[in-house]
C-alpha cells in the first residue's frame, strides 16, 4: 500500500488485493459482532409505538465488544451510591443503539469504498472520517484480542501465537496514521 495522499478534496491510496482483503475482512468481522449485539436489544411495545429504540442494559460479556461499547457511566467503586447501577444501565439502554448504528454505518462505508480485488480508494471528507472511525474500531478490537500494552515490543517471538497478528495491528496503525495526515492536509 502506498501512503494516503490528498488529491483535491479527496484522499487517495492504492490497496493491493491482499491489503483490501485484510481491511474488508476485519471490518466485516467487527460489523458482524456489532450487528449481533444489536439483535440482543429487548423488544418492547413502547419502543415499537414511539420508534425510540432501547438497547441491552448490561455491558457485553465479550471483551472485544466491551472495548467497542464501553460503559456510558463508570462507577467509582469506592464512592458509588445506591441507584448508580440503575443509571449506568439506563444510559447504556438509551445510547447503545445509536452507537451501534454509527459503528455499523462507518463499517458499511469502508466496505462500500474498499474494492474487493484491490485498487484505488478515493474518499471524500465524510468517507475519510468513516474510514478513520472504522479503522479505529478494528485496531481497538485487535489490540484487545492481542492484549496490546504500552510496553509491548514491536515484534514478538516467532513462537508467540500473537506474532503475525501484531504485524497486522502495526500495519493498520500506519494506515490510520497516514490517513490522518492526508485528511489534515
Amino acid at each position: 500500500m502506498n501512503r494516503w495522499h490528498r488529491s483535491g478534496e479527496q484522499v487517495v491510496c492504492h490497496l493491493d488485493r491482499q491489503e483490501a482483503a485484510v481491511v474488508r475482512g476485519l471490518v466485516s468481522q467487527i460489523q458482524d459482532m456489532l450487528l449481533a449485539r444489536a439483535e440482543e436489544a429487548p423488544q418492547d411495545e413502547l419502543s415499537e409505538l414511539t420508534g425510540i429504540r432501547t438497547g441491552p442494559s448490561t455491558p457485553p460479556d465479550d471483551l472485544i465488544l466491551g472495548r467497542l461499547l464501553p460503559d456510558f457511566h463508570r462507577l467509582d467503586l469506592d464512592e458509588h451510591e445506591a441507584g448508580d447501577e440503575d443509571s449506568a444501565a439506563a444510559l447504556r439502554s438509551l445510547h447503545e443503539p445509536a452507537l451501534l448504528d454509527a459503528k455499523t454505518g462507518v463499517a458499511a462505508v469502508v466496505l462500500d469504498t474498499c474494492p474487493p480485488e484491490g485498487g484505488d480508494v478515493r474518499l471524500g471528507p465524510a468517507e475519510a472520517e468513516a474510514w478513520l472511525s472504522a479503522l479505529n474500531d478494528v485496531r481497538l478490537a485487535l489490540g484487545t484480542a492481542l492484549d496490546v500494552q504500552e510496553d509491548m515490543p514491536d515484534e514478538l517471538p516467532e513462537d508467540d501465537p500473537r506474532s503475525p497478528h501484531l504485524g497486522v495491528y502495526h500495519w493498520l496503525t500506519w494506515v490510520q496514521e497516514t490517513l490522518v495526515e492526508a485528511v489534515m492536509g
